[in-house]
């Protein structure tokens, strides 16, 4: 205490020893945490391994449906070619038929006229000649 009127207040600090005790919470937090993210990753990288496979089974079952409809149109083609073909034999034999008619029948009638050219040599060459007056 001073002369001077100085108020001056003396405190005593006493020290309390905190005692810390050591916890595995934390770690266990932590733990869980980490357990969840990679949970987490593994879902979201086999939805998109799913999205893919699904988009390759699309692409192929388009594929596979295409292949089914270019073999029932080359099908479909095989037997109207097939068809025409039939046609065109049988418009072909037809008219081979038709041509042999044709051709029989001027034979047949080359054969007549040609008959009918000699028999008409022969009664002109065979008819006797006219009586000659004695």
């Amino acid at each position: 205490m001073s002369d001077n009127h100085d108020y001056v207040e003396r405190t005593t600090v006493r020290e309390t020893p905190v005692v810390v005790r050591s916890s595995n919470a934390g770690w266990w937090i932590a733990a869980i945490v980490a357990i969840i993210a990679v949970a987490g990753l593994l879902f979201v990288f086999t939805t998109q391994n799913r999205d893919s496979d699904l988009q390759a089974a699309r692409d192929q079952g388009a594929a596979q449906a295409s292949l089914a409809a270019a073999t029932t149109d080359a099908q479909r083609a095989a037997v109207q070619a097939s068809s025409a073909a039939q046609t065109a034999v049988d418009s072909s034999a037809h008219a081979t038929q038709h041509a042999a008619e044709a051709a029989q029948s001027a034979a047949s009638q080359t054969a007549q006229a040609a008959q009918n050219a000699g028999d008409a040599t022969r009664d002109a060459t065979t008819q006797e000649p006219p009586a000659q007056p004695q």
